[in-house]
């Protein structure tokens, strides 16, 4: 673009969303009329005409970002309930000690209850870090502050930034952001224990300091998640949970009152602490492969320096207790008590470690000593293996493990094994650990992991919990805990941890299946799971539940509010059955990346945070007759009662109504179409936004075309149908399932809380998807469209650059499965507009970004069929490297045009190689560089920048 007078970002804004509503309004007389699509090209014209530069831009850019971000500022706040303030006798805290009953063992029963924990907050490192640290922190203090005025300049501030992700992201990056988060959350639980010993000790003054609350964990997987990534060595798991455990140390020594009374603790916490420091400073960095030497020197220093570090909480506990008697204040005890509950529930980590792989890592690790073929999973060999682990089981006898064995060790779940004995060994071992499993599809998954527990001397301090998110898992979820419980040992190691754990995954299973029509699955396997445990008297046995769901709503995250979203992923009626079956529940929540992070931003937020996951938790604890007051939808209507919900009577309805949802969105996922639309250059549209290692290659060096979703990941796969403008994965297959029965439709969104709740999801989906915007993307990959503006195009040599450009998307032949899928989309989203008239459709702004992105996208192209002709190079050829411009892969394309038309002259010119000089090439590419290259890249970030924006429009990245 040339240089010219800058416009006004004001004036140019008001000129394009006039451009926007004038085009919706005339495709309202035009059917057949694309209104982005002609706003796309009309920015195209003015691009030509020089009356938009690339200064204009950017300047509008900033007003965009700064009202995306106040608008996200404005919703954060509300989402988490900031400006509920209740006075301290309307708090949960106290709620929770006024509704004891007023008879003996009163206090007994409140001390129980506190001091069982019944909520865990979960920091993931799925790759969701959307945007930069400083634009987060930015927003997250903006959203603390009540007065609007003193948000605007820190909305500014971040406006100026770019939405883009920090890069490189890296492990220990995301690790930090992770501690950042959890020392909020720990604070916001600080401030809940408090208040609770507060309430207390106003009804016992004489007991309070006796009380230990543990109510609220907050835990943490990251460098601690090994499934599907082998680039987290065992050291580096390790270097992890020390540093958690030198956070933990630094908590006591801050918060401990400096008072006689606590020097034992004091000279405790200093010499652990200064243990700590010693070991973490021969540890090695991450990405290191460290030496024998230095591994060597590493697991010196954690056994020599063992028992100064200490290894539990067990002295700490003890002399905070002896604290507590000896103080002379209330101030000083409340302080102590605090500092007790907080180690009593972490021990000696900042944040609970869960970690992390794959059913077939574990089943690799026990392939060494199991004397069978074929799969576990198989229907055929499914007994057989029951059969083979259950005489592992009986003969299994721990082995010693040491650091050098675990340095030998190849098997990755051997590998992990080892690494958590020598975690519960020498750094924390405190309390049982969670080992999660995924795509745990078969109960000889879990006596597998079992056996590996026992072998490794860990059984009794590890929580092995399958992970049920595909839609087979969720069917035969049931049947895996059935064929584990039927298993005497696994009986038995129930019994001896006292909690059964299981984890429930919302990404792959709204992907496959629709994210409503996954709740529905996962909701009837809790239910099921509450039933076997009573039948197999187990009802005595905890039950914990941890929902890994992610920040957007096609991964689970209800986008009103986080009463809703507890709500949505812990519904009333399933809470209830557990209650009335006396079985214990753990709830445990994940929080994702940089999205998820927010919500524990600030001192301000978590705590708002921690109010709300606390009016959830003991919503029947305080509501008279089970009525749920601090648990109803946001907004519910009238009539609306969650403790009857009519579609728990109507199990016709929800099941019809949910099989359709899901048998339409597995015909979608099926649809080459539905490949082509996030695999051409959806990937294109967004940045790396995490450290786990990147996807494969083609064969021509560009990224591969996929040929199914599967090959794809959850996350990128939501976010490119967030990029394109529709979201599938939420919408797709409802229009058909609420045609079916419209007048119970309709009665469900009126009557039921949990149908209308889950509704919402879907609301929002629409609000943030259009099939005009969508339409735009799939005409921009039609050849036949481009060839029909070359016919009627005036611009000089714009015919020519069409034709290419036309030529190219012939090749890829993307557009008759695109034009199919479009159908089948228009044709559900046409059913679910009559079932559903009141949807919201995308806002004006948005829809601009779209329409300015796809102006910069054909300009790229434009710019990129003028690149010169060049031979083959490292295998590709100019047809090759144009299709790859078209699928979006510009910087591969940018660096190897870097190669090919270098900018610096060849360095060997000038020097006597003591021959006659041979042919070479004397020139360089400047021209080609400042007129093409240049352009195309300052373009191409543009391009990425509105997907930032995007992603705060829409709420969540992936």
């Amino acid at each position: 673009m040339r240089t010219h007078a800058h416009r006004d970002p004001e004036e140019l804004e008001g000129h394009l969303v006039g451009l926007i509503e004038a085009s919706r309004e005339q495709a309202s007389e035009d059917p057949f009329r694309n209104p982005v699509l002609a706003v796309t090209l009309a920015i195209t014209r003015r691009f030509d005409r020089d009356e938009i530069g690339e200064a204009d831009l950017d300047a509008l850019f900033v007003r965009l970002r700064a009202q995306a971000l106040a608008d996200r500022a404005a919703r954060l706040r509300a989402y988490v309930g900031i400006e509920d303030h209740p006075d301290a006798d309307a708090a949960m805290p106290a709620r929770l000690v006024a509704a004891v009953p007023d008879r003996p063992g009163a206090f007994k029963s409140f001390r129980d209850r506190i001091a069982r924990t019944a909520f865990a907050v979960v920091f993931t490192a799925h790759p969701t870090f959307g945007m930069p640290k400083a634009v987060a922190a930015l927003l997250a203090e903006a959203a603390s502050l009540d007065d609007p005025d003193a948000r605007a300049p820190l909305i500014e501030k971040a406006a100026r930034l770019s939405t883009r992700p920090d890069a490189p992201i890296t492990l220990d990056g995301e690790f930090e952001q992770a501690c950042v988060a959890a020392n909020h959350g720990r604070e916001a639980v600080d401030a809940f224990n408090g208040a609770l010993l507060d309430a207390a000790q106003r009804r016992w003054p004489d007991r309070w300091t006796e009380l230990v609350p543990k109510p609220f964990a907050i835990a943490s997987w990251v460098g601690c998640d090994t499934d599907g990534r082998t680039d987290i060595g065992w050291w580096d798991t390790l270097r992890y949970r020390l540093e958690s455990k030198r956070m933990q140390l630094d908590r006591v020594m801050r918060h401990l009152p400096a008072i006689p009374a606590a020097n034992v603790v004091r000279t405790l916490a200093e010499q652990a602490l200064a243990a700590v420091n010693r070991q973490l400073a021969v540890a090695p960095r991450l990405g290191d492969k460290p030496s024998l030497e230095a591994v060597h020197r590493f697991a010196l220093a954690l056994i020599i320096e063992r028992e100064r570090a200490q290894t539990d909480s067990g002295a700490l506990l003890a002399g905070l207790a002896g604290a507590v008697t000896a103080a002379e204040t209330d101030a000083d005890r409340r302080r102590i008590a605090v500092l007790r509950s907080g180690i009593a529930t972490h021990g000696l980590s900042n944040a609970l470690p869960h970690f992390r792989l794959n059913a077939s890592q574990i089943h690799n690790a026990v392939r060494r000593v199991i004397d069978l073929e074929g799969e576990p999973a198989d229907a055929a060999q499914r007994r057989s293996h029951l059969s083979a682990i259950h005489t592992l089981l009986n003969d299994v006898q721990p082995v010693a493990v040491d650091f050098g064995a675990l340095a030998a060790e190849r098997a990755s779940a051997a590998r992990l094994m080892m690494t958590i004995a020598q975690i519960l060994k020498h750094v924390d071992g405190t309390h049982p650990v969670r080992f999660l499993i995924a795509e745990t599809e078969t109960g000889y998954t879990l006596l597998a992991a079992l056996w590996l527990a026992r072998h490794y001397g860990i059984a009794d301090k590890l929580e092995i919990t399958p992970l049920f998110e595909t839609a087979s898992a969720l069917e035969q979820g049931i049947r895996v805990l059935d064929d584990a419980l039927r298993n005497p040992h696994w009986r038995r190691y129930l019994k001896r941890i006292g909690r059964l754990t299981v984890q429930f995954g919302y990404s792959d299973s709204g992907r496959y299946v629709g994210q409503l029509a996954a709740t529905f699955w996962i909701e009837r396997l809790r239910l099921r799971i509450t039933e076997m445990l009573v039948s197999n008297g187990l009802a005595d046995v905890e039950l914990a539940i941890f929902d890994t769901h992610g920040e957007s709503i096609g991964r689970g995250a209800h986008p009103t509010s986080l009463r809703d979203r507890l709500a949505y992923l812990a519904p009333e009626d399933a809470r209830a059955r557990n209650q009335k079956a006396g079985i214990k529940v753990r709830l445990e929540s994940s929080f994702q990346g940089t999205d998820g992070y927010l919500l524990f931003g600030s001192q301000a937020i978590a705590e708002a945070s921690i109010a709300r996951v606390a009016e959830h938790v003991y919503a029947l604890d305080v509501a008279e007759d089970d009525a749920f007051p601090d648990y109803a939808l946001s907004d519910a209507a009238e009539g609306a009662d969650a403790a009857d919900d009519p579609v728990y009577a109507e199990t016709d309805f929800a099941l019809e109504f949910f099989t359709v949802v899901r048998q339409d969105m597995e015909a979608l996922v099926d649809d080459p179409g539905y490949a082509a639309l996030l695999g051409t250059f959806g990937p294109g549209l967004i940045d790396r936004t995490g450290s786990r290692p990147v996807a494969r290659q083609s064969d021509s060096g560009g990224p591969a075309l996929i040929t199914h979703p599967r090959q794809m990941r959850a996350i990128p796969n939501n976010a490119i149908l967030q990029q394109l403008g529709y979201l599938a994965n939420s919408l797709h297959g409802l229009g058909r399932a609420a045609g079916r029965a419209p007048d119970l439709f309709r009665d469900m969104r009126r009557d039921s809380v949990r149908f209308s709740r889950a509704f919402r999801l879907v609301q929002h989906a629409a609000s943030v998807g259009d099939l005009d915007v969508l339409r735009a993307y799939i005409d921009t990959l039609d050849p036949a469209v481009w060839l029909e503006r070359a016919r009627r195009t005036q611009k000089d040599g714009r015919r020519e650059e069409l034709i290419v450009i036309a030529g190219v998307l012939d090749r890829l032949d993307l557009a008759p499965n695109l034009r199919r899928l479009f159908g089948r989309l228009t044709t559900d989203a046409l059913s679910l507009q009559a079932a559903a008239p009141d949807l919201r459709k995308m806002s004006v702004r948005l829809t601009l970004l779209h329409a300015i992105r796809l102006a910069l996208i054909h300009r790229i192209w434009f710019t990129a069929v003028h690149i010169p002709g060049f031979r083959p190079q490292a295998g590709v050829s100019r047809e090759q490297l144009l299709e790859r411009f078209l699928r979006l892969d510009i910087d591969g394309c940018l660096k190897l045009l870097d190669e090919i038309f270098p900018v610096t002259p060849d360095p060997t010119l000038g020097l006597n190689f003591g021959e006659p000089a041979g042919p070479r090439d004397v020139g360089t590419y400047e021209a080609e560089h400042s007129g093409l290259f240049q352009p195309i890249a300052k373009m191409f970030t543009q391009v990425r920048e509105i997907s930032g924006m995007i992603q705060h429009e829409v709420g969540a990245f992936g």
